[in-house]
This record gives C-alpha cells, structure tokens and sequence, in this order.
C-alpha cells in the first residue's frame, strides 16, 4: 500500500513557480484524482506528449511536488510518480522573499482561472455522469460580516470539511464515483 502523504507547505520562489504552469497544474490534479500515475498514462490523460509530460515532471520533482513511487514499476524501465503531499498549500503572509510572493500570486491566479474554465465549461455543457441518476451539482455564494479572526476560523473549518471528505474511507458499494471539483474562496470584498 502506498503511504499516506502529508501535507505540503511552500514557502520558496521556486515551487511556488512550478504550480504556475496549467500543465504542471492538470498533473497535480489528475495525479490526486488518478493516483500515482507513469508519464505515458498522464500523457493520454491530458492529451500531452510523452516528453512534455516527462519535462514538466521532472520540473515538479526538483520543486517536490511529485516523487517517484518506485515500489509500483513492473521493472527497471517503467516509472511512476505520486504527489509528494497530501495537500499543497501556502500563505504569502509567511513569505518574506518578494520572489516567493510573486510566484503565489501567478499561482493562485493560475487556479483561479482554471476553477472559472471548470464552472463555465460545466455551466456550457451541464452533463450528468453516465453512473448518476440525478444531476446534484450546487452552487452557493454568501455574505458575511466578519473580523480577519472569524474569516480564518471559517476558513479552517471548511478546511476541515473538504479534507474529511477528501481523505474518507471509500465504499466498497459497487457504485461508481465520479471526480468532483469543490472550490471556495473567502475574503473581503464590497457589493
């Protein structure tokens, strides 16, 4: 069995970097939705080539990001590769290098525009998965009056909730399960 990984936190320029490229992004993703995956199978998946993926891979790995799951290759040829954490977070208030800063900024930029691609692709062509009998897709904005306190304890508890449901032991139901993307952003803003 593969071991669990921990957490991630990045505080250097230089991973920070890493995430700022959809491509090195769509791995992330489809390695913590596929599991530890080869080149060639992250390759089909993202409609890449073989190099490219094997490029940007290596790119993640110098960042550790991804990691080699050695104990998975049939032989000395194959590799695969797993994410390095369980989850990558950051916070720029940590950040003392302006370079480190910057790189958050054009990653979370990056995963903002990429959550907006998903809903809009999702609103243009609202698909039930072949498996589910209903479509239980939601959507959910609010306001708040909050002090920067009551905004960061919000935040850890919907944390929380996301990371129980994203770590939860999977049925063995016989059902298919499908991959859903949850996203939510909390911060101060006017009407």
């Amino acid at each position: 069995m593969t071991p669990e990984p921990q957490d991630h936190l990045l505080t250097e320029a230089r991973a920070l970097a890493a995430l700022a490229s959809p491509v090195r992004s769509r791995i992330l993703d489809a390695l913590r939705v596929d599991g530890p995956s080869t080149a060639s199978m992250l390759a089909d998946r993202l409609d890449q080539a073989v190099g490219s993926i094997s490029h940007h891979l290596k790119v993640l790995a110098e960042a550790n990001l991804v990691e080699e799951a050695p104990e998975l290759a049939r032989d000395r040829r194959e590799r695969w590769w797993r994410r390095a954490g369980r989850r990558t977070r950051w916070s720029r208030d940590q950040m003392s290098d302006p370079d480190a800063v910057d790189a958050a900024l054009a990653a979370e930029n990056l995963q903002l525009a990429r959550q907006f691609e998903r809903a809009q692709s999702r609103q243009d062509h609202p698909t039930t998965p072949g498996s589910w009998e209903h479509d239980t897709s939601f959507a959910i904005q609010s306001w708040f009056r909050m002090t920067d306190d009551e905004l960061a304890t919000f935040g850890e508890e919907l944390i929380a909730l996301f990371e129980r449901w994203a770590g939860r032991e999977i049925p063995d139901d016989g059902r298919q399960r499908e991959p859903v993307l949850v996203f939510a952003r909390g911060f101060p803003a006017e009407p």
